[in-house]
């Protein structure tokens, strides 16, 4: 009897009952919803709303944490439900084109309560308009100039052809004699100069000899 209890005693110790009580207790669901909370921070959507973001919150995406004032902005406009309404009806991959659209829309609504975003799309349009009426004056005016310097080409041209016409004649005016020059100014030639010297010398030789012939009547 007593070796029965011994044995009895260690099979007991070695059950598995006995060496799953040493082991720790398996974590519950409430805290691993905890832990959970504690590493997933909310969206800014629900952080402002004070609502528990859920695991598919459909504003997460396109409101994060760190930008509460874009939620600020299309929630003052639009309201939470209306924005989550648009976003339900739409597929994904226009969901952040939407939102952009909305916190645009709402940031223009604050600023202009009156006109809201049409008083920005006015005021771009007649940006746009007085930029083209400044292209198209601008653009005339190169048109102008272009005008302006072929008509100066032709000018440069018509001045040049003419001044070659005139360079033969200048030319044929400057090749004539000298001595056709000099009679056109009745400037005398150097020969008849000459002739003109050797004829006074005869004149003083015959002087002198008549002087010499009268010489003897008067002594």
């Amino acid at each position: 009897m007593e070796g029965s209890d011994t044995y009895n005693n260690s099979s007991n110790s070695n059950s598995p009952t006995s060496s799953c009580a040493s082991l720790p207790p398996p974590p519950t669901a409430a805290a691993a919803a905890k832990a959970k909370v504690v590493v997933m921070s909310p969206c800014a959507a629900c952080k402002i709303l004070r609502r528990r973001c859920a695991e598919k919150c459909v504003l997460a995406p396109y409101f994060p944490p760190t930008e509460p004032t874009k939620f600020t902005i299309a929630h003052r406009v639009f309201g939470a439900s209306n924005i989550i309404k648009f976003l339900q009806e739409l597929p994904e991959s226009q969901r952040a084109d939407a939102v952009s659209s909305m916190v645009y829309e709402a940031s223009a609504r604050i600023r202009d309560p009156v006109y809201g975003c049409a008083g920005a799309i006015c005021q771009l349009q007649k940006q746009v308009n007085e930029l083209r009426a400044q292209l198209a004056k601008a653009q005339a005016e190169v048109v102008t100039m272009q005008l302006q310097q072929a008509n100066l080409v032709a000018l440069i041209c018509m001045e040049m052809a003419q001044q070659q016409q005139e360079c033969p004649q200048q030319q044929e005016f400057e090749s004539s004699p000298q001595q056709s020059s000099m009679e056109d100014f009745n400037v005398p030639s150097p020969h008849h100069h000459y002739h003109q010297q050797s004829n006074n010398i005869n004149f003083f030789e015959d002087n002198t000899s008549l002087n010499s012939m009268w010489e003897p009547l008067w002594t």
